[in-house]
């Protein structure tokens, strides 16, 4: 991955963006496609993308990798100034504990930690249960509530702790990378796309989508404001190359070893078919995922707008999911570009999608 590329994504992977509060996130990625897309678009809804060959007489392709990540929302401030939360998403209560957290007052971010009695303190019962949220409470240090009140409200969005950062090899590790990398390939496929725009047959439409750890509540508006006939979601998945997995239940997925493409009902058969062919000719490292059924994806709510869009969904592997320690390979990053942008250059009108 090259440089500018690689910082931009730190930059966006590191941005705050729990789903509901995207803006910070978004005005970086407006900002870093503004410099090689046609246009820029956003709505009321928050969702933003960038617009390549917009008037063509092809078909419209939308990609869609979400920006929202998993976080907390302050709930209740107590006389002593501890603050109590809530969810935005699914936060796993195994790993709060101890968390180092930001919150994103008007007033700036604001440090603190998730407390927790030492284990010391503990009774025995106690330490084999998993702690409930609404006994868990953020110490920033406040000695009471007008102190913690001088600087948070009620509402405000929290994230965790957790910078890009390289391991070994092409590993990085960080937060929000569910699914801050799918908006950085939509990104990417836009800038590798402009470069070949005068050959494109269709209109290409790259959305960085939000609120779709609530929901998929962007991708259904962006969807149908911007009626496209093939959809491309791009999203992270299961890794199941690290201790405690089953690949029995849920395949042979493994970090470096490409991007993976679905197969299954959310899928189009013919736009499968061409993202097959694309990788192989292209020789680009591929894994294939079967989808029996509709996937917790932007991918479902763009495969059923309206009379229905031709729809592919393409993942990165990924290690431990909503956790503020997320992996994944910059190849595959890559790999997944080159692979929707070879996809990209195929598509013209001539293609019939209906199922045969």
């Amino acid at each position: 991955m090259n440089k500018e590329v690689y910082n931009f994504f730190k930059k966006f992977a590191d941005s705050p963006s729990p789903s509901g509060f995207e803006q910070p996130a978004q005005r970086l990625w407006r900002e870093y496609v503004g410099k090689f897309a046609d246009s820029i678009e956003s709505d009321v809804m928050g969702n933003t993308w960038g617009v390549l060959n917009g008037e063509a007489n092809g078909p419209k392709v939308m990609l869609a990798g979400h920006a929202d990540e998993v976080g907390l929302m302050v709930k209740y401030i107590d006389d002593d100034g501890f603050i109590f939360f809530a969810p935005i998403g699914g936060v796993d209560s195994h790993l709060m504990p101890g968390k180092r957290v930001l919150i994103h007052g008007a007033r700036g971010p604001v440090a603190g930690v998730i407390g927790r009695k030492p284990i010391h303190l503990l009774e025995v019962e106690e330490r084999s249960k998993v702690s409930k949220v609404k006994e868990m409470a953020i110490d920033i240090g406040a000695e009471n509530r007008a102190a913690a009140e001088a600087v948070i409200s009620i509402g405000d969005p929290v994230t965790f702790y957790g910078e890009v950062e390289p391991l070994l090899g092409d590993l990085v590790m960080g937060r929000g990378f569910d699914d801050k990398v799918g908006s950085l390939i939509v990104a990417e496929v836009l800038r590798l796309s402009a470069k070949k725009k005068k050959s494109l047959n269709c209109a290409v439409y790259g959305v960085s989508t939000v609120q779709e750890e609530l929901g998929l509540r962007g991708a259904h508006t962006s969807t149908f404001g911007i009626d496209p006939q093939i959809g491309i979601c791009v999203e992270v998945t299961f890794a199941m190359d690290h201790p405690g997995t089953d690949k029995r239940s849920t395949g042979d997925i493994k970090v470096g070893k490409g991007p993976v493409i679905s197969r299954g009902a959310n899928i189009n058969h013919r736009l499968f078919d061409l993202f097959c062919e694309v990788a192989k000719k292209n020789k680009i490292p591929h894994q294939i995922d079967a989808a029996p059924r509709a996937t917790g994806t932007d991918a479902n709510v763009i495969q059923l707008t309206r009379s229905g869009v031709a729809t592919s969904l393409i993942s990165i592997p990924l290690r431990y999911m909503h956790t503020s320690g997320e992996v994944l390979s910059l190849s595959d990053v890559e790999n997944a570009a080159k692979l929707i942008a070879g996809v990209i250059a195929k598509i013209d009108g001539d293609i019939s999608w209906i199922p045969e």
